[in-house]
């Protein structure tokens, strides 16, 4: 298909890539449901199976380290089988690794299933698809997109946790199980009927432009292209910058709030239901949060952004441990600060990496950056299961988070300058549409 000229959309139509966006936001809300289920399961396990929170830690590390590893190679496999079919599989892999969780009885199948399969699945079904639609569907907006459909994953806990977490103190853990699996393969039909590659398949240009892209044949493997864009990251100081921050984001948010805060409040007293409250709350407030973020992103200084929102994330993680003795009040001002700064740092961060390394690279850089977020949040979420285990508490952990966070706070501030890449990465001429 050869490029041509078109005339803008008109803006009494709905573009197509609204509807793209709207099924990516569902796909990522169920994922995000999938990924926050073990915070549910590990006072249960506990009880049923003797396992400490350690060993189970072990396995949920697997989990968040596979779902970042997964990224950078998951927007190679998109480029090379298309959106449809790779989260069509994806959703499949989840429906099969969480029912199949409902008859494990020991150690290495919880590791193999929730670490390894879910973990794989999850990882396709990640912030890195997001960014993908966002980049091939969006011209104007793109910003308010990506928060849009990164607070999808703050939604998913809002939705679900609830929910599931009353599923686990009346039917038990392994109904939970069962509802997740049943989620993830209700959506298959939904992504095979509506989800599309490129505005292209359509005939039409991005949401904004006024140009079609043309869609063009394979060239560079895009597996190869992923590991391209890790060595040219790698001689880049923004890329080290924006993999530390990330590596703290990761720590102190799924690593350690997502998997802990529940067994935590339940150390202090707190019923799961009302735990799973909490993180519903930062759930809702993220929504809000991190769309604002996504259309700040469109107007200011990424890195002045992220300095802020890195600092409050800190300071109200050093408050979180002292949050037990105000009453449930002090838990609830937590959950609304700490929330409205749960994954707003996506946007100017996927900003900041296509400022550095070019738009048509921004999904693929991202991925790379979002893998050491997982490596980041796989260390808070074993680390902190060894700290409970050996301490009796996460008063450690929380405050260390904190003063983490004061330090991506410093280091956001000296992203940018010059590129530090000595030579571009390979485009793949399927991603020169995107």
């Amino acid at each position: 298909m050869s490029a041509r000229s078109t005339k803008p959309i008109s803006t009494t139509r709905i573009h197509y890539a609204w509807v793209v966006a709207a099924v990516t936001f569902v796909v990522l809300l169920v994922g995000a449901g999938v990924r926050a289920t073990p915070g549910i399961m590990i006072v249960p396990w506990e009880r049923e199976f003797g396992w400490s929170a350690a060993t189970i830690s072990v396995a949920i590390a697997v989990n968040i380290f596979l779902y970042g590893m997964i990224g950078p190679f998951a927007v190679a496999i998109i480029e090379r089988f298309g959106l449809r079919r790779s989260v069509c599989a994806a959703l499949l892999v989840l429906a099969a690794g969480t029912a199949s969780t409902a008859w494990m009885s020991a150690p290495w199948q919880m590791l193999l299933l929730w670490g390894i399969v879910v973990g794989s699945g999850s990882g396709m079904v990640a912030n890195v698809l997001g960014a993908t639609v966002a980049n091939r569907w969006f011209f104007r907006h793109r910003g308010l997109v990506l928060g849009l459909l990164t607070a999808s994953s703050a939604t998913g806990q809002l939705v679900f946790l609830p929910m599931l977490a009353s599923l686990a103190v009346s039917q038990g853990w392994r109904a939970v199980s069962l509802a997740v699996a049943a989620a993830a393969l209700a959506l298959v039909p939904l992504v095979a009927l509506l989800l599309r590659d490129r505005p292209s398949d359509f005939g039409l240009p991005r949401y904004g432009e006024a140009e079609v892209k043309p869609r063009l044949a394979d060239g560079v493997n895009p597996a190869r292209r992923a590991l391209q864009g890790l060595a040219t990251g790698l001689r880049s100081k923004d890329f080290w910058l924006l993999s530390g921050t990330f590596f703290i984001c990761g720590a102190s948010t799924n690593g350690l709030v997502g998997t802990h805060l529940i067994p935590a409040c339940i150390d202090h007293g707190i019923p799961e239901v009302t735990a799973a409250g909490l993180l519903a709350l930062m759930g809702l407030c993220d929504l809000v949060g991190t769309t604002a973020s996504g259309w700040l992103t469109d107007r200011f200084d990424g890195r002045k952004l992220l300095a802020w929102y890195y600092a409050l994330r800190g300071l109200s993680l050093i408050f979180l441990p002292y949050s037990f003795d105000i009453s449930f009040y002090g838990l609830s001002l937590f959950a609304v600060f700490y929330g409205l700064d749960w994954i707003a740092t996506v946007p100017p961060t996927v900003s900041l990496a296509g400022r550095a390394f070019g738009e048509e690279n921004a999904a693929l850089m991202f991925g790379w950056i979002a893998a050491v977020h997982q490596i980041g949040a796989a260390a808070a979420a074993s680390l902190a299961g060894v700290v409970r285990t050996n301490s009796g508490d996460y008063f450690a952990a929380f405050v260390a988070a904190g003063l983490l966070c004061l330090v991506a706070a410093l280091m956001a501030m000296f992203v940018g300058g010059p590129h530090a890449a000595d030579e571009p990465i390979p485009a793949s001429p399927q991603a020169a549409g995107a």
